[in-house]
């Protein structure tokens, strides 16, 4: 899957943080209800007009930055 049209950052739209396209949804805010034991199922409950595929592309998103982090040591 290709997170890319899922996936905006805009400096307008929450301070710039990666959100899902077209909404004020943060990647944060997803990753955290998923953490915190949410289901998709529920997530998509809460928020109906949200997709599994834009909740896929968070994790997707958080995961293409997590292989991209280096820490200097």
């Amino acid at each position: 899957m290709d997170y890319y049209a899922q996936i905006s950052i805009n400096p307008e739209v929450r301070f710039g943080r990666p959100c899902i396209a077209g909404t004020r949804i943060s990647v944060a805010d997803v990753l955290g209800w998923l953490g915190s034991g949410q289901t998709i199922p529920e997530i998509l409950e809460d928020f109906p007009k949200l997709t599994q595929a834009q909740i896929q592309a968070c994790l997707l998103y958080a995961a293409d930055r997590e292989r991209h982090l280096r820490i200097a040591g």
